[in-house]
């Protein structure tokens, strides 16, 4: 990309924001190389990077990375076999540290089942090295301070060290405080040359013995180490020594370790300063309330509702801004200060960012292409030390854009043609156009000449546009018009602002009829375009209505038939409660008349007995009933009687009732066998019709008639097998019976399983198995009716 796009377009202000989010020194020399990419792969990989920064900082608040240092140098010191200083170690035992809390952290977003598309693949690159981490850590502090924990002797010789400290401070806090405190000068003692002193006065100077180390610039004072704690000062400058000898010794030592892993550590380094530049990428993304453009290979452009990433975006004008697909070049006209630069400015940082791997200031869903150069020529570069005007500095820029322009540029051009005669700077800015046109390069350009206005119009693959103007307000809107050529407002605003219509009116005598015939058709499409937006604001308005009062009545459906199934619940429990009490009072009246039929000759039948109490037990309503009213209705014809054809669950085969042997067992026939069954066993599968009291006709189901308790579906269709079995259980539901039996085959399985899902998705069903070993096994499926 060339340096003077760059520029113009004010990309290394947005390189300068990213840089600023960097923690480490690794993240920032990334940032600080941050530059727009041509290759499609390499800008769709840092977009996904950036995407995946911007999730953990949704989902975590950020990769967790402290201030880190370049650790290059070190490393370089290290393969030459030299000694690291503590501060060096330090600050590579931090990037060890980093290492394991990025590789920890992002191990719990896996087993969270969080996915990235790079994150974890990064992660996977990076040397964890465990025990030279906890070496380094156990040794060193951050500010490089050697531990106690480095070594035994270390710990000891620190111990003398304080102890022999100690000894001296009391020893000279003695004579500070003494009878002897009188020949001092204060009553501190300090250090001069390592060695412990107290200051004295000039005039006693010889009263302690010792050694003279210091003398205040006065000359009234000076600083002795007295006789008594010479020895003592001697043995604690040796054992200072022997301390720096042992930490000198350790740092050796830890040297020669970290040694062999310098290329894991170079990488470490370098992949941690990639989670912070993406880390980084992230933050500015959350700040300026980016989003993830989609890429286009076609450099089909479409920005929705973009912005300059400069400005905030809650002051910021948004536009759309559509380039590529229908027209590879855009012209736009409008009045100074009008925002067609900063359109320009837009377009051109906005395609930068997202070929860098940035997201950009835009509505979800914009669209970005990819391009091997941007072009930019903005703004007055007149140079006086050159001899170069306004024209001049543009005509130049201009020759080695052309020079250099193909079908994969982008060119943005600010006033062209302008600073010249209008009528040749005109036909100048059509040939250039036409010149970019010819090598398929995308243009974006910005004029005030009414002949391009025209050129819109009748050149292919290039449309108008314009900045919108208030001419009530005479202020611009900065909103940009697509399709719609500026307007001239000359003569509309010097009338408003008071020029004298006469004066207005020979003007527009002097302008064309075929300009005045431009302007009138420009203002009318702007009209049109301004009822469209009313009516579209006025749609949108009334859609919002509906929407609300839709879910308004939604809502007071949905409680309506809430309370509705609570009222039919309530009063269902308050009939049984009275039928409870009716049976309770119609057991003790069938009590007393058994009584009385003991005592007296009365008779009193006992089957009118019980069809009496069968009635009171009808009254009783089943709360937990479906609303089936045809599934009520076969539930009450499932009481067994003899003579009902029943399936016997437990052998898979059909039979006959023949009697009640006991209260939960009957005899049935199966085929020449009589067995014993449990009603638990039984499923009814045939409802007798009831016989009539009298001689008459019976009338049968049709249906009843016809449906039989079996579906064969062998060597059918898939779709036809389907549809048949949906009709088939409606059919056996409406016969009454409780189970049937479909028999699908084997086969590849495809149709069993078809057969399966649909049966689970009916709510009709109430279980189903395969049938038996001698009546199809799996091969057949045995299907439960609730």
């Amino acid at each position: 990309m060339n340096q003077k796009s760059l520029s113009v377009l004010e990309y290394d202000k947005i390189k300068q924001k990213v840089l600023n989010y960097a923690v480490t020194e690794m993240g920032k020399r990334q940032a600080e190389h941050l530059t727009p990419q041509s290759d499609f792969e390499t800008v769709e990989r840092q977009l996904l990077e950036t995407k995946d920064g911007v999730d953990v900082l949704r989902l975590k608040g950020g990769l967790p990375l402290p201030k880190l240092v370049l650790i290059t140098k070190h490393l370089k010191r290290l393969e030459i076999g030299a000694t690291l200083n503590g501060v060096e170690l330090a600050q590579i035992s931090q990037v060890l540290r980093a290492t394991n809390e990025i590789h920890c952290f992002l191990a719990a977003l896996a087993d969270e089942k969080v996915e990235f598309h790079y994150l974890y693949e990064l992660d996977q690159q990076l040397a964890t090295l465990p025990k030279l981490t906890k070496r380094l850590r156990l040794c060193l502090e951050n500010d490089g301070y050697v531990t106690d924990d480095a070594s035994s002797l270390l710990r000891s010789l620190r111990r003398q060290i304080t102890n022999t400290e100690a000894t001296i401070r009391n020893r000279l806090v003695a004579l500070t405080r003494g009878s002897q405190a009188k020949y001092l000068s204060g009553a501190n003692v300090t250090i001069r040359n390592e060695r412990y002193v107290i200051p004295v006065k000039a005039e006693h100077k010889g009263k302690f013995g010792g050694i003279v180390h210091d003398q205040s610039s006065s000359g009234q004072t000076y600083f002795i180490e007295p006789r008594e704690i010479v020895e003592l000062n001697n043995r604690l400058k040796q054992e200072q020594v022997a301390e720096k000898e042992e930490i000198l010794r350790i740092l050796r030592e830890l040297s020669g370790e970290v040694a062999p892993y310098t290329a894991e550590l170079a990488n470490n380094a370098e992949l941690l300063g990639e989670f912070d530049f993406i880390n980084a990428k992230a933050k500015y993304a959350k700040e300026i309330k980016a989003t993830q453009p989609l890429l286009s290979k076609e450099n089909d452009i479409y920005l929705r509702q973009v912005w300059h990433p400069l400005l905030q975006m809650d002051k910021a004008v948004k536009n759309d801004i559509v380039l590529g697909k229908d027209y590879q070049a855009m012209v736009i006209t409008g009045p100074n200060t009008g925002g067609k630069t900063i359109t320009l400015k837009t377009l051109g940082l906005v395609q930068m960012m997202g070929q860098s791997g940035l997201f950009i200031p835009a509505f979800e869903e914009s669209r970005i292409g990819i391009f091997k150069e941007i072009f930019a020529d903005i703004g007055d570069e007149q140079s006086i030390e050159q001899s170069l005007s306004t024209f001049s500095s543009h005509m130049t820029n201009i020759v080695k854009i052309l020079k250099q322009v193909d079908q994969d540029s982008l060119v943005l051009f600010d006033e062209l043609g302008a600073g010249t005669d209008p009528q040749e700077g005109a036909a100048l800015a059509i040939a250039i156009l036409d010149a970019i046109g010819a090598k398929g390069a995308y243009v974006l350009a910005t004029t005030h000449y009414p002949e391009l206005k025209t050129y819109g119009f009748e050149r292919a693959q290039t449309i108008n546009a314009s900045m919108e103007f208030n001419e009530e307000t005479l202020r611009p809107t900065y909103r940009l018009l697509i399709g719609i050529p500026g307007q001239s407002n000359a003569f509309n605003i010097s009338e408003r602002l008071g020029l004298d219509e006469v004066v207005v009116a020979a003007a527009r005598g002097l302008v064309t009829q075929d300009s005045q015939e431009l302007n009138e058709m420009i203002a009318d499409l702007v009209a049109k375009r301004r009822q469209a937006e009313e009516e579209a604001i006025s749609l949108k308005k009334d859609l919002a209505e509906a929407q609300s009062l839709h879910h308004d009545l939604s809502v007071a459906y949905e409680r309506f038939t809430n309370e509705r199934e609570q009222l039919k619940e309530q009063a269902k429990q308050q009939a049984n409660e009275i039928v409870a009490k009716a049976k309770q009072e119609a057991d003790e009246i069938i009590k007393n008349l058994r009584q009385m039929q003991q005592q007296t000759s009365a008779t009193v039948k006992e089957n009118e007995l019980i069809d009496a109490k069968a009635q009171l037990n009808s009254l009783e309503q089943q709360q937990t009933l479906k609303k089936n009213k045809v599934l009520r209705r076969a539930k009450r014809q499932q009481a067994f009687k003899p003579n009902d054809d029943v399936m016997v669950t437990s052998y898979g085969q059909r039979g006959v009732l023949l009697q009640k042997v006991s209260d939960h067992a009957w005899e049935v026939q199966l085929g020449i066998l009589k067995m014993k069954i449990d009603e638990s066993e039984l499923e009814k599968i045939k409802v007798e019709p009831k016989k009539a009291k009298r001689a008459g006709t019976v009338l049968r189901s049709a249906l009843q008639s016809h449906v039989s308790p079996r579906l064969d579906l062998r060597g059918k269709r898939y779709e036809e097998a389907l549809t048949e079995v949906d009709r088939y259980i409606d059919a056996a539901i409406l016969a009454g019976y409780p189970s049937v039996t479909i028999v699908h085959g084997k086969g590849t399985g495809a149709l069993r399983e078809g057969i399966t899902k649909y049966l689970n998705s009916n709510r009709a069903v109430k279980r189903f198995n395969f049938a038996a070993p001698n009546n199809g096994g799996d091969g057949a499926t045995v299907v439960y009716f609730r």
